[in-house]
């Protein structure tokens, strides 16, 4: 195999996938990308036997088809460090592979790519599609409130949901909730739900730019794909059973507060600034007109904040964990905010002002 390629077309790709390959794994060829010339076409495919990516470049001249793996980090680092505009050629030899560039000389060591794992071939059960930026705008709603390493498995990931002609991302840590939604130009008459995992939620948000071209987002029984223009990438899906997240959604809140978001935003970071670093916890004072907010901390020092507020009701004293609130302050980017409270004891519900977009759901803490 001989391929000469202009280094930008070759690191595009090459940036890709290797968001989906481990550098340290128990498997070595996991630490390795796989080069496969098919059809005057150069496919790189990276994985880590959870996700899989898959992106390919164009030849431009003839070359016979051959596949060879390769050192991922250290052929991303090459190739970074090397001028703009130059041209690499990639020639193999028996185990290594030669990479020159003008006076650069860089002998590669590979594996069979015969061992190199693919997931197995599976068909889309159900398809549709959706533009980037829609599936961007559902996954940054929503991303923020998975778990992390939760012995809960199936909280440590995002549900992805089609209900006929919706689609809905929901996502809970059991502390708090995000739900996003978006209409379906057409129904797809069928309900699925499915459970993709953290990391394939991240690396779908590393890859999609956020424009107006549309992608293909297929469900299988136990994977999901995302075919792009510059990608094709591929995650299992976790084993599990999704809470029954509408159960917990808040009912009867009569108390309607509206904010200025920024105005909330800024009060509630400075308040946190003394609170306890362990808990997080502040305390908001609710009463017709204004909301006050403070924090103490083990060091007796206190902090306070009054913020104007559209509210006439009821007092109210309840605590949050401030961090919860302010992700999904600023997450929000409408220039009011509307929080449904009930009492001391209820669970927030947190909307942008006049968008259903999505909704926020934060329990609430013992002070």
């Amino acid at each position: 195999m001989q391929i000469t390629i202009p280094r930008e077309l070759f690191l595009k790709p090459l940036v890709q996938v290797s968001g989906a390959i481990e550098r340290k794994h128990t498997l070595p060829i996991l630490s390795n990308v796989l080069l496969e010339v098919k059809n005057g076409a150069l496919h790189m495919t990276g994985t880590d036997l959870e996700i899989e990516l898959v992106a390919s470049v164009a030849l431009e001249t003839n070359v016979p088809d051959a596949k060879i793996t390769l050192p991922a980090k250290k052929l991303l680092d090459i190739c970074k460090s090397l001028p703009d505009n130059s041209d690499l050629v990639l020639s193999s030899q028996e185990h290594q592979l030669l990479l020159t560039s003008g006076q650069s000389r860089f002998s590669l060591t590979t594996l069979a790519a015969e061992d190199f794992p693919n997931l197995e071939e599976w068909d889309g059960e159900v398809e549709f599609a959706i533009t980037r930026l829609e599936l961007r705008k559902l996954l940054e709603a929503t991303h923020f409130s998975m778990a992390n390493q939760d012995v809960r498995y199936y909280l440590n990931g995002m549900s992805f949901e089609v209900d006929n002609n919706e689609i809905k991302t929901v996502a809970t840590d059991g502390h708090r909730l995000a739900i996003a939604q978006q209409k379906l130009p057409e129904s797809l008459q069928t309900q699925r739900q499915l459970i993709i995992p953290r990391k394939g939620v991240q690396e779908i948000m590393r890859l999609l730019p956020a424009d107006d071209e549309t992608i293909t987002i297929q469900f299988g029984a136990n994977h999901v794909r995302i075919i792009d223009s510059e990608f094709t990438f591929t995650s299992k899906l976790v084993d599990g059973r999704f809470p029954d997240y509408r159960r917990v959604l808040p009912r009867g809140g009569d108390k309607l507060v509206t904010a200025n978001r920024d105005w909330l935003r800024s009060a509630f970071q400075r308040v946190s600034i003394l609170s306890n670093e362990k808990f997080r916890g502040v305390r908001l004072n609710l009463s017709s007109g204004q909301l006050k907010i403070s924090a103490n901390n083990p060091e007796q020092e206190q902090a306070e904040e009054i913020v104007e507020v559209g509210y006439q009701g009821d007092d109210l004293e309840v605590g949050f964990n401030v961090s919860y609130l302010l992700d999904v302050l600023n997450t929000i980017k409408s220039e009011d905010v509307q929080f449904t409270l009930s009492d001391a004891n209820s669970s927030a519900l947190i909307e942008a002002a006049g968008d259903e977009h999505a909704m926020y759901v934060v329990m609430p803490m013992r002070l």
